[in-house]
């Protein structure tokens, strides 16, 4: 199963890409060659330029408290266990409270680093980070493996409230979801959404044996899939037969 994930606004798109770079910056750390460092690094700046497009921090701690608020809601009724209510609002809690204690915005510390922006204002050119370019970052590469790591280590500890606090935030969202199968006649889906109701994020899931690329548009009113398939012109075109999926819509 291939799962993709649409999101319904821009708070939403914009943590998705940051669990995307989360996710690749965590299987980028524990490996050895200087390469996979470098691009490590190129992670961390990556993150920072997402989080620093809008006012990341405050829009997390907003979303922290609202949760906190409708879970103890919840309190007093019999199909909810109160432990793990409880043991959720601990982990928004403990996620507010590292957050929150951070100065600024996110890897503004870094941004103190003269060391590490020399190597952000060069990353972006291509081969701007050779060893005439950058002699000092050249010869940290040839820095022990474990150097290096414990290096990355301490750049990453000032990323990682936010990390945290993401990957919480979009579990309880995925979680609000139930998934249900549908079919798209002729390759095409379209369903009205419920007026009153508000969903975030769009979940859908497909066999890729079936060779299906799903096309997804949508806003509070409708939602539309197209299933596509790669030609042999490596162009995309509307698959003609009925095809299912699975369908998860999270508030």
């Amino acid at each position: 199963m291939i799962l993709y994930e649409y999101p319904f606004n821009e708070r939403i798109r914009t943590y998705l890409r940051l669990e995307h770079l989360f996710r690749r910056l965590a299987e980028l750390l524990p490996r050895t060659q200087a390469l996979d460092h470098h691009f490590a690094i190129q992670t961390i700046f990556e993150i920072m330029d997402v989080a620093s497009r809008v006012d990341m921090k405050s829009d997390v701690l907003k979303d922290i408290e609202r949760h906190k608020q409708q879970l103890n809601s919840y309190r007093g009724n019999p199909a909810i266990s109160e432990r793990a209510l409880d043991e959720v609002i601990a982990q928004l809690d403990t996620c507010f409270a590292q957050l929150n204690n951070l100065p600024g915005k996110t890897g503004l510390s870094l941004t103190e680093n003269d060391w590490l922006m020399s190597i952000r204002s060069r990353i972006g050119i291509p081969g701007g980070t050779c060893e005439f370019d950058l002699p000092a970052y050249f010869h940290w590469q040839h820095h022990s493996v474990e150097q290096r790591q414990a290096d990355l280590q301490r750049w990453v500890q000032t990323l990682a409230p936010l990390a945290e606090a993401v990957v919480l935030l979009l579990k309880m969202l995925r979680d609000s979801g139930s998934p249900q199968k549908v079919v798209a006649p002729g390759g095409q889906f379209q369903q009205n959404l419920p007026q009153g109701r508000t969903f975030q994020l769009l979940r859908l899931g497909i066999n890729p044996s079936f060779g299906l690329i799903p096309e997804i548009s949508g806003n509070r009113l409708l939602l539309s899939v197209r299933l596509m398939r790669q030609g042999d012109d490596e162009r995309l075109h509307l698959a003609q037969e009925d095809a299912s999926f699975e369908l998860t819509l999270c508030a």
